[in-house]
């Protein structure tokens, strides 16, 4: 879906809006100036007659209409058509200037001449009409024309200005992380609204950049903390371990040091998302990942062994990445134990190397996981999974940290992580 911009749309909805107005406007302003001049050419017609009427033409004799009807060939007294009254029709005649029939007005009137009835006939060219109205409408869009190019530029221009405080603010919005600690800067601005807008963000920015930080600090602090008893408790699970134990003895601390293992990794974990988040990976340095997987490969066979898991390796050529070496190693170590963990029993995992993607594709449940909430902390598609929800949220921020790009897709029965870099 591709969204507009609010000026584009505003300035849009007017444009449509004008055309919309002109479509309507023009043929009627034609209708109504052809109408108004139709009937100013009936009253002239009407004066005409009225003045020939008033003039001294009762005393006209047969040769006088003759050689008035001889020299006006617009106006002429013919005999007696019986028409009773004045009136006035629309009709196509012969021009013997233009030599073609042209449209005319023509007024058939009763007049007595010498006590004889007579006929006055007089006719007027709409050729001209025409032509005047149809220019005084071409004049008048062109005004309106230029009027709305001018209107619209004005509007742009000053809504442009007018709007800058907002789109300023949307783009340092756009850019903001809260984990960055810099918070942005907004324009000052003499429009209400977009005041309230830019101090409404700063109080929340404000707000939850500090609950940001007191979260990260206490995640810190709890991990450091856990250490030392996990370890202590760790050492006496080892003690125990070598004592003389019966069997449910043995089985209960088995599964105590399981525990304590899982502890260990989740502690481990949130130090890790902790000092990524703190920055402390900055040091980087060249990794050419298939050596990096063929070296660890025999390490991850045996972890699919318990699944029985088939590892196929498919390096269409060699690929060399620029980052820091312990995050890049997490990134390929927890995208591998993902692909174990999450997979069936005779599974396979195929490992795919391109020119700048790494991709891994592994078999396990048939229905696609939720992409919403793939990458949240602490997020499991099944909550009895032996692992912490946190492999996919550090393989997350690593990317982010990179500038990388995890994506997943579901396509024939296989699952599919790809890094771009």
């Amino acid at each position: 879906m591709n969204n507009k911009k609010l000026l584009n749309k505003t300035t849009n909805s007017f444009l449509a809006y004008a055309i919309v107005i002109l479509l309507i406007a023009a043929p009627l302003f034609y209708f109504i100036s052809q109408q108004l001049y139709i009937y100013e050419t009936d009253e002239v017609l009407h004066f005409h007659k009225g003045a020939f009427v008033k003039e001294s033409h009762q005393d006209f004799t047969q040769t006088d209409i003759d050689l008035w009807n001889k020299y006006n060939h617009e106006v002429m007294i013919v005999p007696d058509m019986g028409v009773s009254r004045d009136s006035i029709v629309g009709k196509m005649l012969y021009d013997s200037i233009a030599k073609e029939k042209e449209p005319f007005r023509v007024l058939y009137a009763p007049v007595t001449i010498n006590g004889k009835r007579y006929t006055y006939t007089e006719r007027i060219n709409l050729l001209e009409m025409e032509g005047m109205v149809f220019s005084i409408a071409a004049m008048f869009l062109f005004i309106i024309i230029v009027l709305l190019i001018g209107i619209i530029w004005i509007s742009k221009a000053t809504a442009a200005k007018i709007w800058s405080p907002f789109y300023n603010t949307l783009n340092q919005i756009q850019d903001f992380e809260i984990d960055k600690n810099k918070p942005p800067h907004f324009i000052t601005t003499d429009i209400d609204e977009f005041d309230r807008l830019n101090k409404s963000l700063e109080r929340l920015i404000e707000k939850n950049t500090a609950i940001y930080k007191s979260q990260r600090e206490f995640v810190e602090n709890a991990a450091h903390e856990l250490q030392t008893p996990l370890a202590l408790f760790q050492n006496k699970i080892d003690t125990l371990s070598q004592l003389h134990l019966n069997e449910e003895q043995s089985s209960l601390v088995a599964s105590l040091n399981m525990d304590v293992s899982r502890l260990n990794r989740l502690n481990k974990n949130l130090l890790l998302l902790s000092k990524i988040d703190n920055e402390s990976f900055l040091e980087k340095n060249t990794i050419v990942l298939n050596e990096y997987i063929k070296k660890h490969l025999d390490f991850f066979t045996e972890q699919a062994d318990a699944k029985n898991l088939t590892i196929i390796t498919e390096f269409t050529s060699t690929l060399s990445v620029t980052g820091n070496t312990a995050l890049t190693e997490v990134l390929i170590n927890n995208l591998f134990l993902n692909a174990i963990r999450h997979n069936e029993k005779n599974g396979k995992i195929i490992i795919t190397i391109l020119e700048n993607e790494l991709i891994f594709l592994n078999s396990g449940q048939n229905t696609p996981l939720k992409i919403e909430k793939l990458f949240n902390r602490f997020s499991k598609a099944n909550p009895s999974s032996p692992g912490n929800g946190l492999g996919l949220a550090i393989i997350k921020k690593i990317t982010e940290l990179n500038h990388w790009k995890i994506s997943y897709t579901f396509h024939n029965n296989l699952h599919s992580f790809s890094v771009k870099f």
